[in-house]
């Protein structure tokens, strides 16, 4: 048995806390905006310097942080409340053109790269933050349903699942009390895999102007617009890039720890725990019928 990780629970902590502090935290401690001085220069009450058109790179990383986690976290969360309905209907029907209606759409879009994705739809319309989280979402469903309903087809073919349904439970019952718990962890590390991937999206994204304005106080617009004077004055694409990074890599961290604790609960399959009469258990022999010493 697998001992949970304390120290992988801090470090993710550690280096989480950073980023998200300043995103959620941030804005209440920016300030009023100064005059601008001249691009790219250090100095002058300017902790991080100055950016391309000469606004305080420290300020700017305190607003900036903010549309990138929350668009993000919209994006996963949405992501995920959509796919998981659609995984588990399909994977517990019984009819098979039900299952084609639910999944073959998303087959489509699943062929359709994600970032090529949200530049066709920004090419007919200009999304705000809103419309981005739609967008981001939309290109996360397909995979994620894909993958609800791979884990749920696997975990309806247990024996538990065929004794609730002869005990007579409903369909409901049965997908959200036993096969949707099954896959708690499963559906855990999907979503922590996952908001890395939104966060380089939604960053990439921004990079290229798609919800964003092109000038806005943002970690991904920060790095597109000033990688110019990379070399002249580094701070004002090391320190956002930097935060993203640590975003990312923290809430993975995070996502590990809380998985390798969870399966140290001594629980054998189903959620029950393993002894006699439970999975994996044995049944004391003289409750057996037909066996004698």
């Amino acid at each position: 048995m697998r001992r949970p990780r304390p120290g992988r629970f801090a470090l993710g902590v550690t280096i989480v806390a950073v980023p998200l502090v300043l995103a959620l935290l941030g804005p209440v401690f920016a300030g009023e905006p100064g005059p601008r001085a001249a691009s790219f220069t250090s100095g002058d009450g300017h902790w991080l310097g100055t950016d391309f058109v000469g606004r305080d790179v420290w300020r700017l990383v305190l607003h900036g942080g903010r549309p990138v986690v929350l668009t993000a976290l919209a994006a996963t969360a949405l992501a995920c409340l959509v796919a998981l309905p659609v995984g588990l209907a399909a994977a517990l029907t019984r009819h098979r053109w039900l299952e084609e209606l639910l999944m073959r759409p998303l087959d489509v879009l699943l062929a359709v790269p994600s970032l090529l994705l949200v530049l066709l739809a920004a090419t007919v319309y200009s999304p705000g933050p809103a419309g981005l989280v739609l967008l981001v979402a939309a290109a996360n469903v397909p995979d994620a349903a894909r993958l609800v309903r791979a884990a749920a087809a696997e975990a309806v073919t247990r024996p538990a699942v065929e004794a609730l349904r002869l005990q007579g439970e409903t369909r409901w019952r049965i997908a959200v009390g036993h096969v949707g718990r099954s896959l708690s962890r499963t559906l855990a590390a999907d979503a922590g895999t996952r908001l890395t991937g939104v966060l380089y999206l939604v960053a990439t994204a921004a990079f290229l102007g798609v919800g964003v304005a092109p000038d806005a106080a943002d970690w991904a617009v920060m790095v597109d617009r000033n990688r110019a004077g990379l070399f002249v004055q580094p701070w004002a694409v090391v320190v956002p890039a930097l935060l993203i990074v640590a975003l990312t890599t923290g809430t993975n961290l995070l996502f590990d720890a809380a998985l390798d604790e969870g399966r140290d609960g001594g629980r054998g399959a189903a959620g029950l725990p393993a002894g006699p009469g439970g999975p994996g258990g044995t049944v004391p022999h003289h409750t057996q019928k037909g066996v004698h010493p």
